[in-house]
């Protein structure tokens, strides 16, 4: 006689067929214990998440009615303004889910906001990972992931907003085939290639639709599930406090406490994209028109995380051309190409590079404060002034008009600005850093100031200092105190040339530092206080006045 009770409800029935079947008990049960730190700032991955699931439900309404063909017809919709106007059926299909399809409208402002946030949601978690060094042993690869699906939500919007063939995304199309023919060789055969003959071609919006449709969301799932899967492989990072190790992790259960927040979590996402999409007007192409490559239109700007590439294009100087064996090889696109692939390769190597330099071997959970990593949040500074300063250059038209000022001298002020910008920006944060440890260091040894005066026995007038609770002390002193590497020679008793540049390296990262509180340091500093001074920092003023 079986000891195992048998389900006897549908729901019960049919999990007991699945795991009999599949073994999903095992796996949900271990899935189902995973503990998850609580944490505002964890939630911007699931921002992400969130608003790319909305990307793609509100896509898929999308695909029923656009029509990716730029074959030529006449506007015979809604819109009285564009009536029997010239258009390829992209555009004439765009204003058709705008203005003839019930809900499409809704759907197309949902679709472009939500890909607005999702890359916003990445860029932000991307940082937040980090200046918090989460991407540090075991999580480098997870970095790249993470990389890899911040590019290819941008190329995703760029091939989206390409998509209704409207005077503004035609000059951003017009902008990537001047890119591609100043490569040298080349460049003029892949443009004739991908956009079917001379620019805009026949062939380029329904290449792009494939592209957007199909092979980067493809991508993009693909790495969102490896991504998900290291996440759950691999210890959830946690905030420094008491308790917290690099052997355990502070937190809740993933079911039931997760599960429900993350339902909850995406219905909440869903509605404020579709309240911005509501009252929020984003890429009216009725306003545009229909893409004419005769005429040259200002103030056509990208979406927000392409305008930084368009800005290095703007930014380039002028007069670097030459030739070489009878090619010209244009600098002022080249330039940007160059200087735009090391910084993307710079970002994806940062973790392995980190690594390299400390020699720290160890698994990382516990999360670093930032000020507690000065040099490397004074590059994560250097590097987001870079990428702030390419993106205002892609307005420079715009900022000289509003502010009424000569393009040059603004072409010029960026230039300036995108040199010393980041060094001036690695400065002061660096500084800043070292400044907020040193005050770290002071509270560690001597609390609070209370601005309250005590007089001593013999007289002597003092402040009083407000010891912290155990919670702050641990989260003050608790880091790891890295040292500059010395060059040491190998087996064979020499010196090599990565051995000098990795001490290099790690003289600029560490020899600035505050060294943590130690225990004896602690305890030296808290032996000289009076008991009578101590007891009184531990008062309320209320306590302190009665008693006067």
């Amino acid at each position: 006689m079986s000891s195992v009770t048998e389900p006897t409800t549908a729901v019960g029935k049919t999990a007991d067929y699945l795991d009999d079947r599949l073994s999903l008990g095992t796996v949900i049960k271990q899935f189902g214990r995973k503990v998850f730190p609580d944490h505002w700032s964890f939630m911007l991955g699931e921002v992400a998440l969130w608003s790319f699931v909305v990307v793609v439900l509100s896509g898929t309404f999308l695909t029923f009615f656009y029509e990716p063909s730029m074959a030529h017809t006449y506007y015979d919709g809604s819109y009285a303004p564009l009536k029997g106007a010239e258009m390829t059926v992209a555009y004439a299909s765009s204003l058709d889910i705008s203005f003839d399809i019930r809900g499409g409208l809704i759907m197309r402002q949902i679709h472009h906001w939500g890909a607005l946030i999702f890359v916003a949601a990445s860029g932000l978690h991307m940082l937040r990972v980090f200046f918090t060094g989460a991407f540090r042993k075991p999580r480098e690869l997870n970095w790249v992931i993470g990389f890899l699906l911040f590019l290819m939500g941008m190329g995703a919007g760029f091939t989206g907003y390409s998509l209704p063939d409207d005077l503004l995304s035609g000059n951003g199309l017009r902008i990537i085939d001047g890119m591609i023919k100043g490569i040298p060789v080349i460049g003029p055969a892949v443009s004739s290639g991908f956009f079917g003959g001379e620019f805009p071609g026949t062939e380029v919006i329904p290449r792009l639709y494939s592209l957007h449709i199909m092979i980067l969301p493809a991508l993009i799932i693909a790495l969102l599930a490896a991504h998900l899967l290291l996440l759950v492989i691999h210890m959830h990072t946690h905030y420094p406090g008491p308790g917290r190790r690099d052997d355990n992790v502070v937190g809740y259960p993933l079911m039931p406490v997760y599960v429900a927040k993350a339902g909850g979590f995406f219905f909440l996402v869903f509605g404020v994209i579709a309240a911005i999409s509501a009252l929020f007007t984003i890429n009216p192409i009725w306003n545009y028109g229909p893409y004419d490559p005769s005429p040259v239109s200002a103030g056509t700007q990208p979406d927000w995380y392409i305008g930084w590439l368009d800005g290095a294009l703007r930014l380039a100087p002028g007069g670097l051309d030459f030739a070489i064996f009878g090619y010209v090889i244009p600098m002022g696109v080249m330039l940007p190409i160059i200087v735009s692939l090391v910084f993307l390769v710079l970002v994806a190597v940062y973790p392995f590079i980190e690594a390299w330099v400390t020699g720290d071997k160890r698994d990382h959970h516990v999360l670093d404060r930032p000020r507690n990593a000065p040099t490397r949040t004074a590059i994560g500074a250097a590097g987001v002034t870079f990428y702030a300063v390419l993106w205002a250059g892609a307005s420079t038209d715009l900022i000289a008009i509003f502010f009424q000022m000569s393009l040059n001298h603004v072409l010029t002020a960026m230039q300036v600005l995108l040199v010393i910008g980041p060094v001036i920006a690695y400065w002061v944060t660096k500084r800043a850093c070292l400044a907020l440890q040193r005050k770290d260091r002071e509270i560690a040894l001597h609390g609070r100031e209370t601005g309250r005066v005590v007089r001593l026995p013999h007289g002597e007038y003092i402040e009083v200092h407000e010891p912290v609770d155990k919670y702050e002390l641990w989260k003050l002193v608790d880091f790891k105190d890295y040292e500059p590497i010395m060059p040491r020679p190998n087996k064979k008793g020499k010196i090599t040339v990565g051995t000098k540049l990795r001490s290099a390296i790690s003289k600029i990262y560490f020899e600035d530092r505050i060294a943590p509180v130690s225990k004896a340091e602690y305890e030296l500093a808290h032996a000289d206080h009076s008991p009578a001074i101590e007891e009184s920092a531990k008062r309320k003023p209320k306590q302190l006045k009665k008693k006067l």
